[in-house]
């Protein structure tokens, strides 16, 4: 294993990572996966979306033998994108929040949809939607992973939920406040 310190090798095992953020490997996203891996507390095994390819990148950076992609995790696959059928939507909305991108548009009540090109197929809006309106399909022809800008985007989504959630906490506590003792 390198002698890099710890967080610079994570950093470096990141950015080998496909950034669909779809937490398969059993980590809450790309970063905490590649900590554990630079830790020695995961394997290089736990990525589908990245498959072989990623498994190979992270085996030459880290002098490690190639493994098979563990099955627990999931299959490879080709590239696939959520698409909304948009009749059957029912504008609940629980979709948006696990998106780890914001590729799915829309608000409560209202139809939603699915940016192609920033859905990283990560199925995570898939649980939620109760009626079933969303599927996988293949990605349009010619799209691309964009890793970086998938980081990027999952950066936003995480710091929007934050302040929402920070600004809830605020307005709980000045309700509260308000309430005589």
């Amino acid at each position: 294993m390198s002698a890099e310190p710890a967080p610079r090798l994570a950093d470096a095992v990141e950015a080998l990572l496909p950034q669909t953020q779809c937490r398969r490997c059993g980590y809450a996203g790309c970063a905490p996966y590649a900590a554990a891996i630079a830790a020695g507390e995961a394997g290089i095994d736990r990525c589908p979306p990245g498959g072989d390819e990623t498994i190979a990148a992270l085996a030459r950076l880290l002098d490690r033998d190639r493994v098979p992609l563990n099955p627990e995790c999931g299959a490879p696959g080709p590239a696939r994108v959520a698409v909304i059928d948009e009749e059957r939507c029912i504008g609940c909305a629980r979709c948006l929040e696990p998106c780890p991108v914001d590729a799915i548009v829309g608000a409560a009540k209202y139809r939603h949809t699915v940016l192609a090109d920033r859905c990283t197929g990560c199925e995570l809006c898939l649980p939620p939607c109760p009626v079933d309106c969303i599927e996988m399909r293949p990605a349009p022809t010619g799209a691309v992973n964009d890793p970086p800008l998938n980081r990027s985007r999952f950066a936003a989504h995480t710091a929007r939920l934050r302040r929402r959630d920070e600004e809830r906490r605020r307005a709980i506590a000045a309700k509260k406040a308000l309430v005589p003792r």
